[in-house]
């Protein structure tokens, strides 16, 4: 029994099966169109935004230049 989706991008029926190599999507196109949405930040994962206190010291602390060695 062969499953097919709605394709993400364009909502065309897709086969979801190895025979497709863009599966879930129904194309090359529709994948890269969905991957630069992505690279854009045309897609956000919901959240709060990170609290400054949390983020983790950098490589130098404030005020004190970084030397190389």
């Amino acid at each position: 029994m062969t499953a097919f989706v709605d394709c993400p991008t364009c909502g065309r029926k897709s086969e979801f099966s190895p025979v497709n190599r863009w599966r879930p999507f129904c194309s090359e196109r529709c994948k890269l169109i969905d991957l630069g949405q992505w690279a854009n930040d045309g897609y956000k994962i919901p959240g709060d935004a990170p609290d400054p206190e949390d983020e983790p010291p950098g490589p130098a602390s404030p005020g004190r230049p970084q030397h190389d060695a």
